[in-house]
């Protein structure tokens, strides 16, 4: 019965350490899995990458005309990117679509890794109205070229695109066209979008009268930009294009958005809406297509005119009039045109004295729509982000660029947390581990000597364990095998096995010597020797005082074993009580250096205390991942511990039954008189 309880219990430790084995597989499998992206990663090369939502549904920018493709414009700032990790002019960036598979053009309108700010300009295609797009945003790859592409962010029809982010130099044009501008303007720092153009109504940017510029008669156009008017102005011209007795000038008539159209000497205007106020910033728009030119604020329709644009050829102008708009006085008014006096000679700069301009009521008959016959006042203000097309743009398109580049930006574009393809230490875990202060590091560098000691203890005490199961398994089989004499295993020496009657080779003898129950066998074999020694009879008798002090002896010996299994587990004990603690001082420690380094600054605000809350708390987890692995070690040790006690403790009663049965005083008797 004894013998089939210790097979039971070896064949249950054997199964207790497979199961713990393949728990602790199961963990880091499943540790493995939580670390890993979600989603394949386009290029292993990057570090970071993080989602960008571009949001048209009812919970966003709320967009229900068609869209199409679009540029959207990407604002970082160190709220929703880290520079750190990426290189310095911004080279390593990439935009990928949605099916994290197709890279998108991009180009950089401005990129400044110290003050941690970026303008990048995005093509996403396809975007759908009153719904949900996603592009992904990596970076992290300090090996990577830049591949910034302003000509291929742009369609073929956008014809025109000035970002004036130049100084010093006219202004340079971002689409395929090359249609950069004829005249230097003046920056305007801290524009809508990075640097705008600065506009007193003398100095004018004039744009080349291209061919890809050409107007043909009855064509699709689209003119956008980004005003702020400084003051209410009447008849103040934002873009001006005149070809002969042909026109169209696009303006504010004290704050009155309007479009002016002349064909053939003849001009129309749009009709009346709310004023703008001056000193904000507005999107404004104008759409021509099939007869009809509509008008839009801020990506809102805002009025309209029945009228086709004509052929136009010439030059243009922002912030003023076309030299040489007297021409345009129409024919059929002589008599008012000989009574007004002539314009005034365009100055040197390309600007016209607006007071040399008669009232346009005086020059066009009581029939004519509009007749203008003197330029218009200059445009005084900013204006920013540029962008004339040949084709007439969707509504939602154009609502799409007033939300995206305005101030409610943040309605269209959303941006998620950063994904690693790296480890902690590259992360989140990088930057709270620069922000932990000596004190820290102090604790932290204790907690992790005791780890390195319980590991080293757990490794050596379940070496050992594993040896002393293996040993008490090989002894025990050897000792129920005894028939007459107890002391037949105590041999002492692997030369002498042989004498065992060839139970067991000399390997199977060296690990049976290292069988804790064998230690305790040795002693109460040696306490019967000595017994029999002193008796000097040929009868091995033991009287039950001989017994009972053999007893004795081998429960000396399970203390001894008892504590040599227990050795170094007290180590154990102190990683699990003494670890959280010493974490916990560091983090109070590193909590009250921050708060005294806070008040010192007289800087209260969250950038400047997440990082020194997040260090110290540093110190709790190495406390914590010092005491969670001892206590789960130890807890497994002290059962093996338990298990192999218990084997000792059974073969004490088994090897003393055996004793008294086999040298009781009516054995021997039996014995001999048999003999």
């Amino acid at each position: 019965m004894i013998r089939g309880w210790d097979q039971r219990g070896c064949a249950g430790r054997r199964t207790g350490t497979k199961t713990l084995a393949s728990l602790l597989l199961g963990l880091v499998a499943l540790l493995s899995l939580s670390l890993s992206p979600a989603k394949a990663w386009w290029n292993d090369e990057w570090q970071l990458r993080k989602k960008i939502t571009i949001d048209a549904s009812a919970s966003g920018a709320n967009i229900t005309d068609p869209i199409g493709t679009a540029q959207v414009l990407i604002r970082l700032h160190v709220g929703n990117f880290r520079f750190s990790h990426a290189k310095d002019d911004g080279s390593d960036l990439r935009f990928v679509a949605g099916d994290d598979k197709t890279p998108l053009k991009h180009h950089i309108e401005k990129y400044d890794s110290l003050l941690s700010e970026a303008l990048i300009w995005v093509a996403v295609p396809n975007l759908q109205a009153g719904a949900k797009a996603d592009i992904w945003l990596y970076s992290g790859n300090k090996k990577a070229v830049a591949t910034s592409d302003p000509k291929g962010t742009y369609d073929p029809d956008t014809q025109l695109v000035y970002h004036f982010n130049e100084r010093g130099t006219p202004a340079l044009d971002s689409s395929v066209w090359a249609n950069n501008a004829q005249t230097v303007g003046q920056p305007a720092d801290g524009s809508l979008i990075g640097t705008g153009l600065r506009l007193d109504g003398r100095t004018l940017l004039t744009l080349p009268a291209s061919p890809s510029l050409a107007l043909s008669d009855n064509a699709a156009f689209t003119w956008s930009a980004w005003i702020k008017p400084s003051a209410m102005q009447p008849n103040a011209a934002l873009y001006s294009r005149r070809d002969g007795a042909n026109g169209l000038v696009i303006g504010l008539d004290n704050g009155i958005l309007f479009a002016e159209v002349t064909n053939a000497g003849t001009a129309q205007r749009s009709a009346a809406g709310a004023p703008v106020a001056p000193g904000g910033w507005h999107h404004v728009a104008v759409v021509a297509n099939g007869g009809q030119i509509a008008l839009y604020l801020d990506g809102a329709p805002y009025a309209s005119l029945a009228a086709t644009l004509p052929a136009l050829n010439a030059i243009a102008l922002v912030g003023g009039e076309t030299p040489g708009a007297a021409a345009a006085a129409p024919a059929a008014a002589p008599s008012a045109a000989a009574e007004t006096p002539a314009p005034s000679q365009p100055a040197a700069d390309g600007s016209t004295a607006p007071d040399a301009a008669a009232p346009a009521s005086e020059a066009a008959p009581a029939s004519a729509p509009v007749a203008p016959v003197a330029a218009m006042a200059g445009f005084v203000g900013d204006i920013d982000e540029l962008q004339i097309a040949k084709i007439a743009r969707p509504a939602g398109f154009i609502k799409f660029a007033a939300i995206g580049q305005g101030p409610e930006h943040a309605k269209l574009v959303a941006f998620s947390l950063d994904e690693e393809t790296g480890s902690w230490l590259s992360g989140y875990f990088a930057v709270i581990l620069k922000s932990v202060t000596l004190d820290g590091w102090i604790v932290i560098g204790i907690l992790v000597i005791m780890a390195a000691v319980s590991w080293v203890v757990m490794y050596d005490r379940a070496s050992y364990l594993n040896k002393q199961a293996k040993a008490n398994a090989r002894f025990m089989k050897s000792f129920r095998e005894i028939a007459a004499d107890l002391t037949m295993l105590d041999s002492g020496e692997a030369e002498d096995v042989a004498t065992l009657g060839g139970r067991m080779n000399e390997s199977d003898a060296k690990i049976m010597r290292a069988s804790s129950l064998y230690r305790i066998y040795h002693l109460g074999a040696s306490e019967i020797r000595h017994r029999f020694a002193q008796n000097g009879t040929r009868l091995p008798v033991l009287s039950a005082a001989s017994i009972a002090a053999i007893r004795a002896a081998l429960d000396s010996g399970y203390v001894k074993e008892t504590q040599r299994l227990n050795r170094l587990m007290v180590v154990l004990t102190i990683a699990i009580s003494g670890g959280p603690f010493l974490g916990l001082l560091g983090t109070v420690v590193g909590v009250m250096i921050t708060f005294a380094a806070i008040a010192a600054s007289g800087d209260v605000n969250v950038n400047a205390i997440a990082p020194g809350i997040a260090a110290a708390l540093v110190a709790t987890v190495a406390g914590l991942g010092v005491a969670i692995p001892a206590l789960f070690g130890y807890n497994y040790l002290i059962s093996r511990i338990k298990d192999l006690t218990n084997d000792m403790q059974v073969f004490i009663d088994e090897f003393v039954t055996k004793m008294a049965e086999f040298y009781s005083a009516d054995r021997i008797e039996h014995r001999v008189a048999a003999e």
